[in-house]
């Protein structure tokens, strides 16, 4: 570590949990943070001051006017722009020594496979089922963990999905893919801002931790946010044994899900997930 990285981690290098050890784990990492929208915003730029070393930006949107309420990551000058370049110049406005890629794309089949495979922590920030499904399908065939969160109107919600341990439940096991589920379109319901940033600083927090190897992660917790009363509720929940994503007879831990035909896009519209009740222990 540099005398400039020293000094500028130095808070973070004083914390006896974290120190040198853990803030060189952070410098070492590759964080995939899919989706630069309200949630995607904060988690990125609290991942790029941390230092994360390299940090891939993924969003197939462009910059509107209507994102710049909650969206942190924009500005209205850069309305019009892609997502991702625009996440990228802030990103190295703040921290130039962050190797931020950004990609203009949907994340789908392969693409997504390989890069997540690559990547140390992946967090789920984008807006629809079939986006996270497939994103937690990869995430259980590489064993790499998950860090997803969802927001909407005064709503919250965020866990961690952790298959390195091997009686951690993924994503499916709470939000069955195949179940009936209603998606709720953010332009129809609105979202409170400050909420989106509670939700993805949240989430870069759980994934600065597991770069680290310090503290608990919310594997098998959903922390639930009422932001309109600002109450919490912390609800646990077990691994599905019949899950048939991270099951031990799966088609994703073989891969063979991989030669599935793809979702159609229809089936990926851009919506925000109802806060549902989640099985309790």
């Amino acid at each position: 570590m540099t005398d400039e990285q020293l000094l500028r981690y130095s808070r973070h290098i004083l914390l006896d949990a974290l120190g040198i050890e853990g803030q060189q784990k952070i410098l070492d990492a590759h964080a995939l943070v899919v989706g630069a929208g309200g949630l995607g915003s904060p988690a990125a730029l609290y991942l790029a001051t941390a230092g994360v070393g390299r940090l891939t930006l993924v969003d197939d949107d462009t910059v509107d006017l209507t994102n710049l309420q909650r969206q942190i990551l924009h500005t209205e000058a850069r309305v019009g722009m892609a997502k991702a370049e625009s996440g990228r110049q802030a990103l190295a406005a703040i921290n130039p020594a962050v190797d931020v890629v950004p990609l203009q794309k949907r994340l789908a089949g392969d693409e997504l496979d390989t890069l997540v495979a690559s990547a140390d922590v992946v967090l789920d920030c984008t807006d629809n089922f079939a986006t996270r499904h497939a994103i937690n399908r990869a995430c259980v065939h590489h064993r790499k963990p998950l860090v997803s969160g969802a927001a909407i109107r005064f709503d919250g919600q965020i866990s961690v999905y952790d298959l390195a341990h091997d009686d951690a439940p993924c994503y499916h096991c709470l939000f069955p893919e195949a179940e009936d589920v209603e998606e709720t379109r953010c332009a129809v319901m609105g979202v409170f801002a400050p909420l989106t940033g509670i939700v993805g600083s949240s989430q870069a927090a759980e994934a600065l931790k597991l770069l680290a190897g310090i503290g608990e992660s919310l594997s098998g917790r959903l922390l639930m946010l009422d932001a309109l009363s600002m109450t919490w509720r912390n609800v646990r929940f077990r691994r599905d044994p019949a899950c048939a994503v991270c099951g031990p007879n799966s088609a994703v831990r073989s891969g063979e899900y991989l030669r599935r035909p793809a979702a159609h896009p229809a089936d990926a519209a851009p919506v925000c997930r109802t806060t549902r009740t989640a099985p309790a222990n």
